[in-house]
C-alpha cells in the first residue's frame, strides 16, 4: 500500500482541483466551451475521488483490525462467542451504529444547506442590485453558516461514537467481550457503507453533469433543464452529502470506536479478573512424635520442623 501513496495523492487532487475550475471558469463568465471542457473533466474528478476513497477505506479497515487485535491482547479475552446473547446483541448495535452517524451527519448537511438557502434569499431581499452586479453580496454570512453548522451539528454524532464503546464497555452483564462484538459488527458494517456511499454519491453527481452533453432516454435525447434532469438534480443533492460527508467519515467512525475501545481495555480486563485468592506463604509445620529410650526411662520429644 505504501508503494501506491505517490499515485493516491495524484488521484484525491485530480477531483477537487477539476472542481474549482468549473468553478471559476463559470464565475469568471468565461466562454461556454471552457465550461464544457470543466464539466468533462469534473466527472473524471468524481470518479478518480471514488477510487482514491475506495483505498483509504481500505486502509481505515486495516488500521481497525489492527486496532481490534490490540484490545483483545490487551482486554485479555481468549475470542469473541457470538453464541453469547450479550455478544450477539451487541454486534448487532454495532452494526447498526455507522447507519445512525450516516443520517445524523447528511441531516445536518441538510440543515445547513437550507440555513444558506435562507441566508441567501434574505439578501436578495435587502440587498439592492445583486442580480445585476452593481450590490457586493455578504459572503461572510454564508461561510459563517457553514463553518458553525460544521462544528456544532457533528457534536451528536461524535459524541456517539466516543461513548458507545464506554456504554457497551462498562454496562453491568456485557463488557469486553460485548465490546469486541461490538467493534466487530462497525468495523464490517462501516467499511461496507463507506464504500457504497462513496460510489454512489460520485454515480448520481456524474449523472447530472450527463446532462450536458445529453443523454438518450428511450430513444429521446434529454437535456439540460429538462425533467429528467430536474430528478438528476435531487439524486446529486443526496449524492453530494453521500461522498463528501458520509462516506469518507466512515474511516473516522471505526478508528475513532477502535481506539476508544483500546484506551478502555485495560480497565476492563482488571474489572473482569477474579479476585485474588489467599495464599498461605510456605509449607505447614509437620509435628513428629519421636521417642528416644535411654536405658529404663523413656522420654517423648515433640519437635517441629
Amino acid at each position: 500500500m505504501m508503494a501506491t501513496t505517490a499515485m493516491q495523492l495524484a488521484i484525491d487532487a485530480f477531483g477537487p482541483i477539476a472542481d474549482n475550475a468549473g468553478g471559476i471558469a463559470e464565475m469568471s463568465e468565461l466562454p461556454k466551451d471552457v465550461r464544457e471542457k470543466t464539466d468533462v473533466l469534473d466527472a473524471v474528478g468524481n470518479t478518480t475521488a471514488a477510487t482514491g476513497k475506495g483505498f483509504a477505506i481500505a486502509s481505515a479497515a486495516l488500521t481497525a483490525l489492527a486496532l481490534f487485535a490490540a484490545f483483545v491482547g490487551v482486554a485479555g479475552i481468549d475470542g469473541i462467542d457470538i453464541y453469547k446473547a450479550n455478544v450477539l446483541a451487541c454486534l448487532f448495535v454495532g452494526a447498526m451504529i455507522p447507519f445512525l452517524f450516516s443520517a445524523l451527519a447528511i441531516r445536518a448537511v441538510g440543515e445547513a444547506a437550507m440555513a444558506m438557502v435562507e441566508e441567501v434569499r434574505r439578501q436578495f431581499r435587502t440587498i439592492p442590485g445583486i442580480m445585476e452586479g452593481t450590490g457586493k453580496p455578504e459572503y461572510d454570512k454564508c461561510v459563517e453558516i457553514s463553518t458553525e453548522a460544521s462544528i456544532k451539528k457533528m457534536i451528536v454524532p461524535g459524541t456517539i461514537a466516543i461513548i458507545s464503546p464506554l456504554v457497551i464497555g462498562f454496562l453491568p452483564g456485557l463488557g469486553a467481550e460485548a465490546l469486541g462484538g461490538f467493534l466487530a459488527g462497525a468495523t464490517v458494517s462501516g467499511v461496507l457503507l463507506g464504500m457504497f456511499q462513496n460510489n454512489a454519491g460520485g454515480a448520481w453527481d456524474n449523472a447530472k453533469k450527463s446532462f450536458e452533453k445529453g443523454v438518450e432516454i428511450n430513444g429521446v435525447m434529454y437535456y439540460k433543464n429538462s425533467e429528467p434532469y430536474k430528478a438528476s438534480v435531487t439524486g446529486d443533492t443526496v449524492g453530494d452529502p453521500l461522498k463528501d460527508t458520509s462516506g469518507p467519515s466512515m474511516n473516522i467512525l471505526i478508528k475513532l470506536m477502535s481506539i476508544v475501545s483500546l484506551v478502555i481495555a485495560p480497565t476492563l480486563a482488571q474489572l473482569a479478573a477474579p479476585e485474588a485468592s489467599e495464599v498461605t506463604v510456605g509449607p505447614k509445620p509437620v509435628v513428629k512424635n519421636v521417642v528416644q529410650t535411654t536405658g529404663d526411662d523413656q522420654k517423648a520429644y515433640y519437635l517441629k520442623q
